[in-house]
């Protein structure tokens, strides 16, 4: 469901479907433009988001949960209300420690997910 000049400016989350991301994880592509996107990620307890990168910045608000969160060599826990920034080309992964949503945000828009 993406996000234009003049069309879905108003982004009502019931009426965006889940998909399936991996075990234990599904994400909802809440809005985007060529430019910004913005993705919710709900985890069950032990969910993982494996380790990648990508070109992208990435901002990640924790929307509810706990998460051990590696960025580069480093790793933290993070619960409800914390967020962190992942610069382009760094490995970066997630561990659910109890159920839990991200709010991801890109930039450019991820054309992957689409």
């Amino acid at each position: 469901m993406g996000m234009t000049a003049g069309k879905n400016v108003f982004i009502e989350d019931s009426q965006i479907p889940w998909e399936k991301a991996g075990e234990g994880v599904q994400r909802k592509i809440v809005a985007y433009d060529q430019r910004l996107m913005l993705v919710k990620v709900s985890f069950e307890a032990g969910g993982i988001g494996a380790i990648h990168e990508h070109f992208h910045s990435q901002i990640t608000h924790i929307e509810s949960g706990k998460f051990e969160i590696q960025i580069g060599d480093e790793k933290k826990m993070l619960s409800a209300g914390d967020a962190y920034y992942i610069p382009p080309h760094v490995l970066h992964g997630a561990l659910c420690l109890e159920a839990g949503v991200l709010i991801d945000v890109f930039s450019p828009m991820r054309e992957d997910f689409l």
